[in-house]
């Protein structure tokens, strides 16, 4: 028997949630995972939510009911893991600082909005990281808040074009952590569906999902 994910889908649809959420089950189900996509946060509330191997939550903003976030954060700490890109994962349900305990980071910016910048690979022996060097990318620049306990993957030097207190400071895009017994893994590309066309950007959320999975 294979693993089992839950993807959850929702909140702003200019970050194409159905479309990732599509991309991601195609992912997992290449790896023998038994994927349930579901598009309320009720599912969260579900009784039988740390059954399931992985969590991918694909939700821009939105917001999440208290008994739901209650039962996900249980989850993750009883084993559960979870993983996410972009603002599907570290922009979501701003009102929860228990959430963005678990995810390791918040979304507060991307100055300039869409475009080119450099990930820098930091961890290059990680599994996750391994054969992937430097590369260029283009798409929103996030800049976050970050939990200092996350265990940095890539990362990314903002300029000062816009903002010159920014200027060469040096920012997580991707990260691993633990929350309890659960894995979490986030990569802070991914603003649309189209960007999974990028082989770094793709391999590197699919290890990650892997790795974060029970």
């Amino acid at each position: 028997m294979g693993k089992k994910a839950l993807i959850v889908w929702g909140g702003w649809d200019g970050h194409t949630p159905e479309r990732s959420a599509g991309i991601v089950a195609d992912l997992l189900g290449r790896h023998d995972f038994e994927v349930t996509v579901d598009s309320t946060t009720e599912a969260f509330a579900d009784e039988r939510l740390a059954e399931y191997d992985l969590i991918v939550p694909a939700i821009t903003m939105s917001r999440i009911e208290k008994e739901e976030l209650t039962n996900l954060l249980a989850s993750v700490r009883a084993g559960t893991g979870v993983a996410g890109f972009h603002g599907l994962m570290c922009d979501s349900f701003r009102n929860e600082p228990d959430y963005q305990f678990m995810t390791g980071g918040q979304w507060v910016a991307h100055p300039g909005n869409i475009i080119d910048y450099t990930i820098q690979v930091t961890r290059p022996d990680d599994p996750i990281m391994q054969g992937i060097t430097d590369f260029p990318y283009r798409s929103e620049q996030y800049y976050m808040h970050v939990d200092p306990s996350i265990e940095v993957l890539a990362t990314t030097t903002f300029k000062g074009d816009l903002f010159d207190e920014i200027d060469g400071v040096v920012m997580p895009v991707a990260w691993k952590r633990r929350f309890g017994k659960g894995r979490v893994f986030y990569s802070s590309l991914g603003h649309v569906a189209d960007e999974f066309a990028v082989p770094q950007m793709a391999t590197m959320f699919e290890r990650g999902a892997l790795w974060a999975a029970r």
